[in-house]
């Protein structure tokens, strides 16, 4: 990985389409007027066993990993590929059995023009290797599991989409529109993941992977207990349309009070922020990066992965929206790093005392690494 740089996401070269609801569900496709060139994406399938994946020496990244997608570039217009599940040497994986397929790195060249990695899990692995090998200095405050190992293993729960309720049937019935090159995906109206594509052919094969995605917990809980959306219907004032030329120019402007209302206030808390990201791989012209947000408690945060084109422009963009327990995590090791793991001064950056920041950590599964002590007896 590269140094750390700053981020904005834009969505320049993309227009918004007219949201499609779904009980609890809202997508907003994503147009391009015209598909960005010199790269494409299709999707190698793994099946439904575990994936292991080794991103340093004795340290693994262990998760549900369906499906890696594949990037190609500099060879011109090219179609989709097509997909094949599998087992060894050929044959279907017995049914009674966990498979468990190892993959080499997260990001992987296997030809010329030619890059596999596996999607969202590339920032999921981001945000869990954050600050992962513990205190940097033995403070007397810490135990010797996290001096010695840090904070491994570190873990997060994430749902599959086909848990996430509404979100396969919303999938299956919502129509694509022509030149969709990506969705904004919501559940009770929060923003749960962005997708997009270089090409509308790569969006239409790989739309249905959404639903064998990762999302958060937040989103999960949203759509199971949310009670449908309502959707947003355009209303046109009847005594400024006397033409068919009236009737266009009222629905392109109510097309862009919607755009501009999504991108504004629905799409905020994933445009606005900036974010730190760091290069993963450079692919000819393109740039693969992942990025974290500034994990600000109480404030809405994305983590993700982005194909950048050589203008800048967004070709592919992935992310995961994070619980507030999960920013609250990252909030503190932040600042625990920041600060050498001293916690009398973090304590004091975060206005708090070192007996409230020591309940802080305790309550958010970080308890292993202090170190307990016994109590004393008074004489």
């Amino acid at each position: 990985m590269s140094a750390a740089t700053a981020l904005r996401l834009d969505l320049a070269g993309l227009r918004t389409a007219p949201a499609q609801v779904w009980g609890g569900v809202r997508l907003v496709p994503l147009v391009r007027d015209e598909p960005l060139p010199g790269l494409r994406l299709h999707q190698e399938l793994y099946g439904d066993g575990v994936g292991v994946v080794r991103v340093a020496p004795h340290t693994a990244y262990i998760s549900y990993i369906p499906h890696g997608f594949v990037a190609d570039w500099g060879a011109g217009p090219a179609a989709s590929y097509g997909t094949l599940l599998h087992g060894e040497h050929g044959t279907p994986p017995p049914v009674d059995t966990v498979p468990v397929r190892f993959h080499r790195r997260m990001v992987r060249r296997t030809a010329k023009h030619r890059l596999r990695f596996l999607p969202l899990h590339l920032a999921l692995e981001g945000y869990l290797s954050l600050h992962f090998g513990g205190p940097s200095i033995a403070w007397e405050e810490w135990s010797q599991q996290a001096l010695r190992r840090g904070l491994s293993p570190r873990v997060e729960e994430a749902y599959c989409g086909a848990e996430v309720r509404g979100l396969a049937d919303a999938l299956r019935v919502f129509e694509i529109h022509p030149g969709q090159c990506g969705v904004l995906l919501y559940t009770a109206d929060a923003l749960a993941a962005a997708f997009v594509v270089p090409h509308p052919d790569d969006y239409r094969a790989l739309h249905a992977t959404l639903v064998q995605d990762l999302y958060g917990e937040l989103v999960h809980h949203y759509a199971l207990l949310s009670a449908p959306v309502q959707d947003f219907t355009p209303h046109l004032d009847a005594e400024r349309i006397h033409s068919t030329a009236d009737l266009r120019e009222a629905l392109a402007e109510q097309r862009e009070r919607w755009a501009d209302f999504h991108t504004g206030t629905m799409a905020a808390g994933l445009l606005a922020p900036q974010y730190t990201a760091r290069t993963a791989y450079r692919a000819g012209d393109f740039t693969l990066s992942r990025f974290l947000p500034a994990f600000v408690p109480r404030t809405e945060a994305h983590i993700g992965e982005a194909i950048t084109a050589p203008d800048g422009r967004i070709a592919y963009l992935k992310t995961f929206r994070l619980s507030e327990s999960q920013i609250r995590r990252a909030h503190l090791l932040t600042h625990l790093a920041a600060n050498d793991w001293h916690l009398a001064r973090t304590a004091a950056a975060l206005s708090l005392t070192p007996a409230e920041l020591t309940t802080r950590l305790s309550s958010t599964t970080f308890a292993p690494l202090l170190r307990h002590r016994p109590p004393t007896r008074g004489g």
